[in-house]
């Protein structure tokens, strides 16, 4: 209302809608897990390209499985991921002390000892000040990064560490006394990049576990779509996997081992196919042969999960999440082929177990030819069969999840109910005229209830809403069957 009706005249007024929009939340977020050679191991890094990765986690390394698996990534369409490098025993930070002055490199690793820290003093009357300039040693000592006007002084709004440490890339520094350290160029060293982690050994799989949960590294990520930890094959692994992903409305993209067989893939992974969270996860076979830049660009074989994570990726952008990222669109750029070639015979059986082939189809290419989740075997008879019904159902959830934050502490009555059931609607409604569902009208696409049915008066004396959100996926078109027939000659007209 108008503070006050006072003189005769027009007053105006500005309704609330009641409409608070729901924004779809991206689909296509990967977080990588794995062992490389620098890097922070504290926190997850976000990357939107691979020189993003490799300003933060080095380049591509032979002992890394990850750095190939994010660079694969993105040469097939990615555009968004986090990644999360585990330590392994013995890793140790590159370190020099001049004076009262420590400099570490900013994780730990051999890289380090790369780096040289090259103090200049200042002039009188301002002796008590510095600059430093941090050198790369493999490349002629040039100046990577540049701070002026430092002091020892902890008072000082020029404080070393107040001015580095949230800013360096490169470098974090301490000191002791206010006592400036001395002019000269010092090389850091005894850096050790520790146990290399490999996939599928048992001190990768205890690293990598120990960063998942609540309170963990991946906890703090706001949001992931795509998992994927390149090279990893372990059943036990990939079934805490599962759970992790069900817990963050994530998806698991797995690899199956290096040297597996059509005939031996059934039985080996049957623990891990049966799993109760096994839907939040797909699996793809085989590796994939690419040119390998560090051996002169001969063929090698990689895990799958990268290449397959930029392809979902793609077809998310391109088409939508309710798209099965497969088919004769899913190509593997940067593939030359695949580690073992199959074919329709030897497919068929492995699809029914629910593992996604890789195939090399004529005209096409190398491509992804399956879109089963882990619960894909026909004999289970699961609902969440097909990737993208699992994964548009993760979707809706998580954009209805940040989307009605609002409604906590509403008053738990038919006004509410009523904002609810629009703005929900409206998102649903935005979904239906993209294609998202099937049928022909929202009736019969989706539906959208919350009233006294769903939510009663004892529902209402705790607090609680009930709302209920209902929707026809679309599933694949996974067997094309032709009938032809002849037309008998006498029928003609």
């Amino acid at each position: 209302m108008p503070q006050a009706l006072s003189y005769p005249g027009v007053y105006i007024e500005e309704v609330a809608s009641g409409v608070r929009s729901i924004a779809s939340v991206p689909t296509s977020i990967a977080l990588f897990v794995g062992w490389a050679a620098r890097g922070p191991g504290d926190r997850a890094v976000r990357i939107h390209n691979f020189s993003d990765y490799q300003r933060s986690f080095g380049p591509l390394d032979r002992r890394s499985p990850l750095s190939y698996g994010v660079k694969q990534f993105f040469d097939n369409g990615g555009g968004d991921a986090y990644v999360l490098r585990l330590l392994g025993a013995g890793a140790a930070a590159s370190r020099v002390v001049t004076g009262q002055l420590t400099i570490d490199a900013s994780s730990p690793g051999l890289w380090g000892d790369g780096l040289a820290a090259q103090i200049t003093l200042r002039p009188a009357p301002d002796a008590a000040r510095f600059k430093l300039d941090v050198l790369d040693r493999n490349h002629s000592n040039a100046v990577l990064e540049s701070f002026e006007n430092l002091s020892m002084n902890s008072a000082d709004p020029r404080f070393a560490p107040s001015v580095i440490n949230d800013r360096s890339a490169f470098v974090r520094v301490t000191v002791g006394t206010n006592t400036p350290p001395a002019a000269g160029v010092n090389n850091l060293a005894t850096g050790a990049d520790g146990t290399v982690l490999t996939p599928g050994t048992a001190g990768f799989q205890t690293a990598l576990l120990a960063q998942f949960g609540q309170g963990s590294v991946t906890d703090r990520i706001d949001l992931f779509n795509l998992l994927v930890v390149p090279g990893e094959t372990d059943g036990a692994t990939l079934g805490a996997l599962q759970t992790h992903c069900k817990n963050r409305r994530a998806f698991l993209i797995a690899d199956t081992p290096a040297n597996a067989s059509t005939t031996s893939l059934g039985a080996g992974l049957a623990a891990t196919l049966t799993g109760v969270d096994a839907s939040y996860s797909a699996i793809f076979f085989p590796w994939v042969k690419a040119p390998d830049p560090l051996q002169d660009m001969a063929l090698a074989s990689f895990p799958p999960s990268g290449f397959v994570a930029g392809v979902f990726a793609r077809t998310d952008s391109a088409r939508g999440v309710w798209k099965a990222p497969a088919g004769s669109d899913a190509s593997l750029n940067g593939a030359t082929g695949l580690a073992t070639t199959l074919s329709d015979a030897e497919n068929g059986p492995l699809n029914l177990l629910g593992i996604n082939c890789l195939r090399t189809l004529p005209i096409y290419g190398n491509v992804v030819w399956g879109g089963r989740t882990m619960h894909g075997q026909n004999d289970r008879g699961s609902e969440w069969k097909y990737t993208p019904v699992r994964r548009m159902a993760l979707f809706i959830e998580e954009s209805l999840y940040r989307g009605t934050q609002w409604v906590v502490f509403e008053p738990n009555d038919e006004p509410l109910w009523a904002q609810i059931r629009l703005n929900i609607g409206a998102f649903m409604q935005s979904l239906f005229r993209q294609g998202a569902f099937q049928g022909k009208s929202p009736r019969e696409a989706y539906f959208v209830k919350c009233d006294g049915e769903t939510t009663s008066q004892a529902d209402i004396n705790q607090g609680i809403v009930n709302i209920i959100v209902g929707f026809a996926p679309l599933r694949p078109a996974e067997f094309v069957v032709l009938k032809l027939q002849q037309i008998a000659g006498d029928l003609a007209t």
